[in-house]
């Protein structure tokens, strides 16, 4: 907001782009750091709210002890608030002292400031990708359209020819002609709706089909880190987003063509019958654009805040079913409900701001139009009288005025419908414009030849500014050695496999697999040799066996209960109804803690991997389970690193990495573990 006010228009992407951050946001330090780069000299302060006047505006505001807002404008009783959760605000300077924590920082832009325009416009190719068939199938609904609009055209003539010529001459014979030749034409025109609705209806399922497609296709080609700097209920809200431009793109698009080309049309009969009361008309149609393009923007506004506010809903809604057992456990189960109440009050209340102004405008509407009408019969009327207008000239004018209104009318609430659509543009541009990390773009390559992991001068962050989760870290683990990686929690163990498995970017160093460095070759030519169980993997809703194979069409049973046995999970499975058919439901809720980690183990080693990662394989595992797990993978003929914290897996290694604040500080040799000694029976 402060960079746009002094012409540096660059977009929240370009700046999420420039300057990521994590999920857990940003320290004024880091607000200091982004806008020294941009060319802006920082002053921050601590001040009183007697002070808040004294201030070079606009500036930012650190607000609730958790976000920060801008300062815009303050007053005699009222201060201006630009809140990125909510908008613009306006407060009495009490309401102020309760949010404002008493630092702010000024930014004046520096010698080195330059400004930059804005970005062009997001475009609609850009947000759907490729979608073939489209322009085919819009100019077939168009001229279907067209056709229809041919006979609504002509349905006036008929009232006019029955009053002006049958009603008069009293002939019979007419009215039947003209009787039969419109009912011939209305059959044609329901059977043109007709085929015109199915045209729709087949555009919408096709583009709805691909686009949803091309959307999701390009939200699994994201990097992790964009998932975890975001809550799952504002992706779900932002995908939701596609529909609505769908919706638009498709019916609201011909719909408007057909009510620009109808406006012209009956504008020009109207002119043609009377240029005075196609006067009248015309004015009240601009009246009634003025009034919707003034309220554009607090429109525009409450429909972000509602988009906003269902979003947190959505999140807390999938956070709470995905929770469900620790809620049940701590008894919370009332609070989080009246969280929720709280949450969905907030997004009925959006609801019902928009529904309002929807009121409004539709009263607006009435009032506009209505009065508009009664002017036109009044000078319609006058017409009739002075033998200008026919009785039937009169009634049909009054139905061309009416469809003009209502088409130019209509038309409006299009318009602000496209200008609308920069909203949800800029919501799924969050998604579709992000670059993907993977290497599509890079050559097929041969797998590595062997599984030599080397790791040099390895470093890593989440954000500038946060802490250093790995720094300096360097490492060998030699092919077909088993090194397990210890250390306390939080220090880097998991992002150190994240990082071998090519999930995030390093800061700095380099990871080379096999004599290739990943970066280089990409993560998905090098992953093919690996196989990986991570502490938050999950299981997906389907047969264990597809679990296992990871849904692989061409499935091998042999390799899956092979799998399953060196995992030890073989028996239980036989042992189950179904045995490998048998449905394991949602994430696996239908398994133990134990049988799911070991169903994820054989799903891993299923692949054949030459490497084998394992973050917390075991620790749902009694200690015989355990023991027997290890005993299968240390008898495999590949490159194994484990963290783990349990003494059984630590001992089942050949050498063991201490890890200390993001490096490897200690080097030991596993001692096997002592044979107990048996306890003799009692007599």
């Amino acid at each position: 907001m402060l960079i746009s006010h002094h012409g540096m228009s660059l977009g929240l992407i370009e700046i999420r782009r420039r300057f990521p951050l994590s999920l857990k946001g940003a320290k004024l330090s880091q607000l200091i750091h982004i806008s020294q780069k941009l060319g802006f000299s920082t002053r921050p302060l601590r001040l009183d709210m007697n002070d808040l006047g004294k201030l070079r505006l606009p500036c930012i505001l650190h607000w609730d002890m958790n976000h920060f807002v801008v300062l815009a404008k303050t007053a005699q009783a009222k201060v201006t608030i630009f809140d990125p959760a909510v908008g613009e605000r306006k407060l009495t300077y009490e309401e102020v002292s309760k949010h404002f924590t008493g630092v702010a920082l000024e930014l004046t832009p520096s010698a080195d400031f330059k400004p930059h325009k804005a970005a062009p416009s997001v475009s609609a190719r850009q947000l759907t990708g490729p979608i073939h068939g489209l322009w085919r199938a819009l100019s077939q609904i168009l001229l279907l359209s067209i056709a229809l609009q041919v006979f609504v055209v002509l349905a006036p003539f008929f009232m006019q020819w029955v009053v002006d010529q049958v009603l008069v001459s009293a002939d019979r014979d007419l009215l039947v002609v003209l009787g039969l030749g419109f009912g011939l034409a209305l059959l044609l025109q329901v059977a043109i709706g007709l085929l015109r609705g199915w045209s729709v209806v087949y555009l919408s399922s096709r583009l709805g089909l691909q686009w949803m497609g091309n959307v999701f296709a390009h939200l699994l080609r994201l990097p992790l880190d964009f998932f975890e700097k975001r809550h799952l209920g504002d992706i779900t809200s932002r995908m939701g987003s596609v529909q609505t431009i769908q919706r638009t793109l498709t019916t609201s698009f011909v719909e408007a063509l057909i009510d620009g080309l109808m406006a012209v049309v009956t504008l020009a009969l109207m002119l043609f019958y009377s240029w005075k009361l196609a006067l009248v008309t015309v004015l009240a149609v601009v009246l009634y654009l003025a009034i919707r393009a003034v309220a554009y923007r607090p429109v525009r506004d409450r429909t972000e805040q509602q988009l906003v506010a269902g979003a947190k809903q959505q999140t807390h809604l999938l956070e709470s079913l995905r929770g469900i057992q620790s809620l049940k456990v701590a008894g919370q189960e009332s609070l989080r409900r009246s969280t929720y109440d709280n949450l969905m009050v907030d997004t009925i209340n959006q609801d019902v701001r928009l529904a309002h102004m929807g009121l409004g405008f539709n009263s607006a509407s009435q009032i506009v139009f209505g009065i508009e009408r009664i002017a036109v019969i009044w000078i319609g009327a006058l017409l009739a009288l002075q033998s200008v207008f026919s009785v039937g000239m009169l009634i049909a004018y009054l139905a061309y005025k009416d469809q003009f209104a209502g088409r130019m009318a209509a038309l409006i609430d299009k318009w602000i419908e496209f200008r609308m659509l920069r909203l949800h543009g800029e919501r799924l541009a969050d998604i579709v414009l992000t670059p993907p990390k993977d290497d599509r773009g890079q050559p097929e390559l041969p797998p590595p030849v062997d599984s030599r992991i080397q790791i040099e001068g390895l470093s890593f962050r989440y954000a500038d500014g946060e802490p250093w989760v790995l720094e300096d870290c360097s490492l060998t683990v030699e092919a077909g050695e088993s090194v397990a990686i210890v250390g306390g929690s939080g220090c880097g163990k998991t992002t150190l496999v994240k990082l071998i498995l090519g999930l995030l970017p390093p800061t700095a160093g380099t990871i080379s697999i096999g004599g290739v460095d990943i970066r280089k070759a990409g993560p998905r030519n090098v992953r093919s040799i690996i196989g990986a169980v991570m502490q938050d993997d999950q299981l997906f809703a389907g047969s264990i066996a597809d679990n296992i194979s990871f849904f692989d069409t061409d499935g091998d049973q042999a390799r899956v209960e092979s799998a399953a046995r060196l995992a030890a999970i073989h028996d239980e499975i036989v042992a189950m109804p179904m045995g490998y058919h048998g449905l394991i439901g949602d994430m696996g809720s239908s398994l133990s803690g134990g049988q799911k980690q070991r169903i994820i183990l054989a799903r891993a080693l299923y692949r054949n991997p030459k490497l084998l990662v394992l973050d917390e394989a075991t620790s749902h595992l009694d200690v015989m389970k355990e023991r027997l797990v290890n005993d299968a993978v240390r008898q495999l003929d590949l490159t194994k690193v484990i963290i783990a914290h349990r003494p059984e897996t630590i001992a089942s290694a050949d050498r063991v990495l201490v890890m200390e604040q993001g490096r490897i500080v200690q080097e030991l040799r596993p001692q096997p573990p002592a044979t107990a000694e048996p306890v003799p029976e009692p007599a």
